[in-house]
């Protein structure tokens, strides 16, 4: 392969890192380290920041037709890697190849295309009554990303940033790299301009101020928990950058009165147990009426034994290991802090049995009260919390305390479930198991986040108007 895990992609160059730290990269299913990748250090950032920003000015004044070109050409080239981006996720995140293939690869193919296919639809310039409106790139945009989906979030910021004119410097999570090297590769090869995106790897705490502060970055693109990205704005702030931040997430699952629930829970547990509930929109709170709750958990105890807890290199695995240590340490004190508080625990825990690696069953708690830490506080785990209600706006009540807003659903009669999907404080709201669609604006309310990403509205993201006033 012509890309490495040991250098960085700079200036249209793989090249040697300026320092010899390195970070062990630990697959989850067995706790071995099976590959490392350089540790960067802020001298490695600022080169990629340098090279990003001179090769900016040539990169925006290239028409959107031959960008659209160049990205076409690239995803073509990118999807030549799809084995090695589903093998790649399972080693390093853990993912079982059957989820991983969908969500982790596939799904990130669509998603490029269809920034390809919105990207023509940008109105770049408008006429107004006495002036000409026009979106221009921002410029550098520094793109941070996170663990949990680390093909997913990398695409929804380096592909329309790229596309709008700006020219990129990413930094995936230290844990789960690897497909970046791959996307590097496809630029390179579909002739992408030297410097229009470059790639760096390392621990955030040693990064983040240089991204944030450097003067020439222009722009700060970040996933990743509520907490660090208020720090990361603070101080992207102290020079005045734009910012864009998806941040956490406890959403709610709202049931209304139904004969029949059974419709409600395929979408109820890919949201938040598939990638072993390390997801940001999981629906991870699910309100229940009283008078069914004892209904409803026989329900979902009778559907648990679908979700096969195990080897994510084997085909039949529905769940693999948590993400690392830290991660599965995390979600097993909450275990233990849920039934402390007065919850009950109605199934889950550690699961010793599937291997030697990090793995956590799906876990259900009921007689949970919403004021518990378990119900408000983002676990980032298969931890499904099911709380009660008299009334619809009792429902309602609950769904929106929460300081989150980025996630919802509801399933019920559809008017109602309309009426519901109206009132809930969210960025987005999924009615009866309605499918996502790429080309809708996804992000947050709240402490969720500011900006959106995909389709049209996550293009635009990364442009500044300019109106121009002439005789």
């Amino acid at each position: 392969m012509p890309y490495s895990f040991d250098r960085f992609f700079i200036n249209g160059l793989w090249v040697e890192p300026k320092t010899s730290d390195t970070i062990a990269l630990e697959n989850p299913a067995t706790r071995e380290v099976f590959t490392h990748v350089p540790a960067a250090s802020p001298a490695d950032a600022v080169s990629a920041i340098e090279a990003a920003s001179a090769a900016q000015p040539a990169w925006a004044a290239v028409s959107l037709d031959e960008r659209i070109a160049l990205m076409q050409k690239a995803l073509e080239i990118f999807k030549t890697h799809r084995e090695e981006i589903i093998r790649l996720e399972a080693l390093e995140l853990g993912a079982p190849i059957s989820y991983s293939a969908v969500s982790h690869c596939d799904y990130q193919f669509t998603r490029t295309a269809s920034y390809i296919e919105e990207a023509r639809k940008v109105a770049l310039q408008e006429e107004f009554a006495q002036s000409t409106v026009l979106r221009e790139p921002v410029g550098v945009v520094a793109c941070i990303t996170p663990w949990n989906y680390p093909l997913g979030q990398v695409v929804q910021k380096v592909i329309p940033a790229l596309l709008m004119g700006n020219t990129v410097v990413l930094k995936p999570s230290q844990h789960t790299p690897l497909t970046s090297f791959l996307l590097m590769d496809a630029f390179e090869r579909a002739d992408f301009p030297a410097g229009t995106v470059n790639l760096i790897t390392g621990r955030g705490a040693a990064l983040g101020d240089t991204l944030a502060e450097h003067p020439l970055v222009d722009m700060i693109s970040f996933t990743g928990s509520t907490a660090v990205g208020i720090k990361l704005s603070q101080k992207a702030l102290t020079g005045v950058k734009r910012i864009s931040l998806e941040l956490g997430g406890k959403s709610p699952f709202v049931w209304l009165e139904s004969e029949d629930y059974s419709p409600a829970v395929n979408q109820l547990f890919s949201s938040i147990f598939l990638n072993s509930g390390q997801t940001c929109t999981a629906l991870s709170r699910l309100i229940v009426p009283r008078k069914d709750l004892e209904r409803i958990q026989e329900l979902l105890l009778s559907r648990l034994p679908e979700l096969t807890v195990g080897d994510p290199l084997d085909p039949a695995t529905k769940i693999g290991p948590m993400a690392s240590k830290v991660q599965y340490e995390k979600v097993l004190s909450y275990l233990e802090l849920g039934q402390k508080e007065g919850a009950t625990l109605l199934c889950g825990g550690a699961a010793p049995e599937a291997g030697s690696g990090y793995f956590i069953r799906p876990t259900i708690f009921t007689n949970v009260k919403n004021s518990m830490r378990i119900a408000r506080e983002e676990i980032f785990g298969p931890v499904l919390c099911i709380l009660t209600y008299d009334t619809v706006d009792e429902a309602v009540a609950i769904a929106n305390d929460t300081p989150y807003g980025l996630n919802a659903a509801v399933y019920g009669p559809r008017e109602a479930a309309l009426a519901v999907a109206r009132r809930i404080k969210s960025g987005n709201v999924y009615v009866n198991g309605g499918p996502r669609d790429v080309t809708a604006p996804f992000g947050g309310y709240k402490q969720s986040g500011i900006g959106r990403e995909g389709g049209r509205y996550g293009l635009m993201e990364f442009t500044q108007l300019k109106a121009i006033f002439d005789r």
